[in-house]
């Protein structure tokens, strides 16, 4: 894809004679250049089988499944069950350590299926690109499906909520587009237990006792067991 861009631009100019073809070339390669380093860095870390940066909300979920009986409960997707502050804390994330991403829709849709589960909240934990000058590890609270991708995931987790009205909300931990996908960094491994104090603040300040959270680890768990 990086060939396609810069090939776009070269014959564009060679062929219309345009240097403004190529100056839009120019300014685009330092960006092309980090993003091809990052990919090449990548291959190496995948092969390895560490955790990359954009695995920062499947560690999350992870810290907290330790020791709890989990169950697949859709294609390369874990769940699990505990209580916290006299609610139910339901995790969901992507099986490792394998490098995938899971199926967190449906194995949502299979979840507000069970009855019986009141669920009163969902909270999604992911990574977020950071604007130039942030701070690595920094952490963002908002609402809404906090999942990358092209989309469809993130349409079908906000149907579901908002036919059932659930309250939807996401916490995201900001680094580049080179941290997201090489070896994770101590500042964004730390980010993890800021986190999971967040979530559990909201858990005793937005729902009740004998309700039911979900907490959904997105991203990539390469690296990242359960």
């Amino acid at each position: 894809m990086l060939y396609k861009v810069v090939r776009h631009f070269y014959l564009m100019g060679k062929r219309t004679g345009c240097a403004f073809m190529v100056l839009q070339l120019q300014m685009l390669l330092p960006l092309l250049m980090e993003e091809a380093e990052a990919l090449q860095k990548c291959i190496s870390v995948f092969r390895k089988g560490q955790p990359i940066g954009d695995g920062i909300g499947s560690l999350v979920v992870a810290r907290l499944m330790v020791n709890k009986q989990k169950q697949i409960i859709a294609q390369e997707t874990v769940y699990s069950e505990t209580e916290y502050a006299n609610r139910k804390l339901c995790h969901l994330k992507a099986a490792g350590p394998v490098p995938t991403v899971g199926k967190l829709s449906d194995a949502l849709a299979k979840l507000v299926k069970i009855g019986g589960m009141n669920m009163k909240m969902i909270i999604m934990v992911d990574a977020t690109v950071k604007l130039e000058g942030e701070k690595t590890g920094t952490i963002a609270e908002g609402v809404g499906a906090a999942i990358g991708g092209i989309g469809v995931e993130r349409y079908q987790i906000e149907q579901v909520a908002t036919d059932l009205q659930i309250p939807l909300y996401a916490i995201v931990v900001k680094e580049s587009l080179q941290e997201a996908i090489t070896a994770m960094k101590k500042e964004i491994a730390d980010s993890a237990s800021g986190i999971i104090e967040i979530v559990h603040n909201m858990i005793k300040t937005k729902t009740s006792e004998g309700d039911s959270v979900l907490l959904i680890g997105v991203g990539n768990t390469v690296g990242i067991g359960q």
